[in-house]
């Protein structure tokens, strides 16, 4: 009995393998766009930047350390110090505070006007590129219309119909984005609509609609996230543009650009007044040109060469 213990002893585990789970394939995909962005550090310096206003936005009304409306004429124009860290402005308001409660005006507006400008742009954009013939045609005569006009001018004259106010900012930089996002959507759909899983699909007896947002959008969004992450930057500048020139935000909201408008008036008695809100503009539109550069080079390298 001894012996056949020590042969039993002696032979090797019959154990089952273990079972090692195949990874899902977008998951993979997430690894590697990840892997491929983190090697790019202008790009993670742009997110930790855009992060950082974000954070500043959502906590705003906590770490904000005076009420960004309060009026304390008896201490205008105060000059940065413990008390005020980035000085008050010609009301005797808190230049910090505004500042803090102006990202989240700057970040609201960046994020509603551009998902306007990419909704619109991506549903024209795909019926052009499509169905082209007559629906192409009218659809990309509509854009070049609205290319004809600078940026700048065609959100001044959508805003000058409608009325000084940051909605109406919000709605007309949305506007002057769509023809950029319908362009893109238009030329991707036209390659991928010509590949055979298109024509395998629509054999299957797929209509239309479950053909162009169900199979061809997952595979031209790409593109279209880069856009809408630079898109971000050119809107933020361009409602604090518009906010300058009194068409945006009205007093006393405290958004930046308007807050850079009313600190002209004091460039040599209080540069602070400028000078942050200035910053806060630059570096978030710094931000998000450098992650929407990163974002371009991960989702699809052959663009670096």
């Amino acid at each position: 009995m001894s012996n056949q213990a020590v042969k039993m002893d002696n032979q090797p585990s019959l154990q089952a393998p273990k079972k090692i789970k195949p990874s899902h394939p977008k998951v993979e995909r997430w690894k590697a766009f990840y892997k491929q962005l983190k090697k790019n550090k202008m790009a993670m310096a742009g997110g930790a930047i855009i992060l950082f206003y974000l954070i500043l936005a959502v906590a705003a009304p906590v770490i904000a350390p005076y009420d960004p409306l309060a009026i304390d004429l008896g201490n205008k124009l105060a000059t940065p110090s413990w008390e005020h860290w980035m000085g008050t402005d010609d009301k005797g308001r808190d230049i910090l505070s505004r500042i803090l409660y102006g990202a989240q005006l700057s970040l609201g507006v960046g994020v509603v006007s551009v998902s306007i400008g990419a909704f619109f742009g991506i549903i024209l954009g795909l019926f052009a590129g499509y169905y082209g013939k007559w629906i192409d045609t009218f659809i990309s005569r509509f854009i070049d219309v609205l290319l004809a006009f600078p940026g700048i001018l065609l959100a001044l004259a959508i805003i000058s119909a409608l009325g000084p106010s940051m909605i109406n900012v919000m709605i007309a930089v949305g506007i002057f984005s769509i023809p950029t996002f319908a362009r893109i959507v238009r030329g991707s759909t036209l390659s991928v609509k010509k590949m055979e899983y298109v024509d395998a699909i629509r054999s299957l007896g797929a209509n239309d609609f479950k053909i162009i947002f169900v199979h061809i959008l997952p595979n031209i969004l790409s593109p279209v996230i880069v856009q809408g992450t630079l898109r971000l930057a050119t809107a933020i500048l361009t409602a604090a543009g518009l906010s300058f020139l009194g068409m945006g935000a009205q007093p006393p909201t405290p958004e930046w650009g308007a807050m850079l408008s009313s600190g002209r008036n004091f460039l040599w008695q209080a540069p602070h007044l400028a000078t942050f809100p200035g910053l806060a503009i630059a570096t978030i539109v710094l931000g998000f040109n450098l992650f929407g550069d990163g974002l371009r080079d991960a989702l699809d390298p052959r663009l670096k060469q």
